[in-house]
């Protein structure tokens, strides 16, 4: 098995940020998605990407099977929300493993949470999403979207062993795809897919991030 490049790991800090200047926009218009608003915050900032990134999508959603449709959970993210989400979990994780260091505890936040400094949902570079129906129902993915390493056993880890043939059936469709049009996945979260980001760059071998950190979800 390919072992999983973390988050926190110093080569993706280490990666250049060569900002393209690109403008976020709101994958609502235009109806090009089913959007989905479990994860909806009172600005609506989540419903915001990087324009090359929804590009990127309409792209995969048309080498789908007749039928179906990706389902948007989630895309930009404020760095304030996200540091927030860091903390949290890490706390949480401290309280599980008080023998924990400081780095093993950043290490293991990171498999589920973005370091805040890195994040590229604070780029609107990362998307999170699933596959659904024409009428907008799920697919059995094996986790509910966002489920973390605790809460499923490990099968949000995108190569689970641990998960249903339809589930990995599924999983294969969807990364088939996203692939195809240029995005990235996160291996302990087959939800969460990016372009242009420091974790893309590393993986593809670019030289430079397209995108860095947004203060906020205003396209300007």
């Amino acid at each position: 098995m390919t072992e999983i490049v973390l988050m926190s790991d110093p080569k993706v800090a280490a990666i250049p940020v060569v900002e393209s200047g690109e403008r976020l926009v709101d994958v609502r218009h235009g109806d090009c998605l089913l959007v989905d608003t479990r994860k909806q915050d009172p600005a609506d900032a989540y419903a915001y990407l990087r324009e090359g990134v929804l590009e990127r999508l309409v792209t995969a959603q048309a080498m789908l099977p007749a039928g179906l449709r990706l389902l948007f959970v989630e895309g930009y993210r404020p760095p304030s929300l996200q540091r927030e989400y860091f903390e949290e979990y890490a706390g949480q994780l401290r309280t599980a493993h008080p023998d924990w260091s400081a780095e093993q505890l950043h290490s293991a936040a990171s498999r589920y949470v973005s370091p805040p400094d890195i994040a590229p949902h604070s780029a609107g570079a990362a998307v999170d999403l699933t596959l659904a129906d024409a009428d907008g129902n799920e697919l059995d993915l094996g986790t509910r979207v966002n489920a973390d390493p605790e809460e499923s056993a490990g099968a949000c880890y995108t190569h689970a062993a641990d998960i249903s043939e339809e589930a990995r059936a599924n999983r294969k469709l969807l990364g088939t795809a996203l692939t195809a049009a240029g995005l990235v996945n996160y291996p302990t979260e087959w939800w969460h897919w990016s372009f242009g980001d420091r974790y893309w760059a590393l993986l593809t071998g670019a030289t430079a991030a397209l995108y860095g950190p947004k203060k906020s979800p205003s396209p300007s």
